[in-house]
């Protein structure tokens, strides 16, 4: 279990608890997140191995996962439970989610400086031993550098034209897509050129 899937000690007592349910289900767990506030949140952020998980399928996990939890009562306070999809621009979370994504854009943080850097933007380009790869811009030319896996903190993916079509081609593909919803967004003349800016 990673630290991007679970980042503290109840956080992966938790994944160690809910994962095998998850997959039990036929999922699998992406991220979980016990949240503070005056109610803690437990955030469970589940897939498909193929992907393409719909509403219907994280109500399913929600009351697996409550039933489990209410026996194993690893959070003493009150809580509630959110499950949801990873969404479009997801999170990297394990090592094959970068060969998954290969060509595609993405953003990492590292835990610590590489190169004199912790932050990094480019394509991914898969997976060699324990690190990922990714391409980025250094010194006025395209170059491919491997991060050790264990020193990612944070990755996930850059929402782009590129992206939304093939999350929707894997929906379609999935039968979790209803076309003719889509006609209305495909038939609009609103300005699409401006993409939304975005800080390194």
């Amino acid at each position: 279990m990673t630290d991007l899937i679970a980042k503290t000690a109840i956080d992966r007592r938790l994944a160690g608890i809910v994962g095998p349910v998850i997959e039990g289900l036929g999922f699998e767990l992406v991220r979980i997140r016990l949240m503070g506030g005056n109610t803690k949140t437990l955030q469970i952020m589940a897939d498909r191995p193929e992907g393409g998980i719909d509403v219907e399928d994280c109500g399913a996990i929600s009351t697996a996962v409550s039933a489990t939890l209410d026996v194993e009562d690893p959070i003493e306070e009150a809580y509630n439970l959110e499950v949801s999809s990873p969404g479009i621009d997801r999170p990297l979370t394990r090592l094959k989610d970068f060969d998954l994504w290969q060509g595609y854009e993405a953003r990492i943080e590292t835990s610590e400086p590489i190169d004199g850097r912790k932050r990094f933007k480019g394509m991914l380009r898969g997976t060699e031993g324990d690190e990922a790869l990714i391409e980025i811009e250094a010194d006025g030319e395209q170059v491919v550098i491997g991060l050790n896996f264990d020193l990612l903190a944070d990755a996930k993916l850059i929402l782009t034209d590129e992206l939304i079509a093939e999350m929707l081609r894997q929906k379609k593909e999935a039968g979790t897509i209803d076309e003719a919803a889509f006609d209305e967004i495909e038939t609009d003349e609103t300005d699409t050129d401006q993409e939304p800016s975005e800080e390194d």
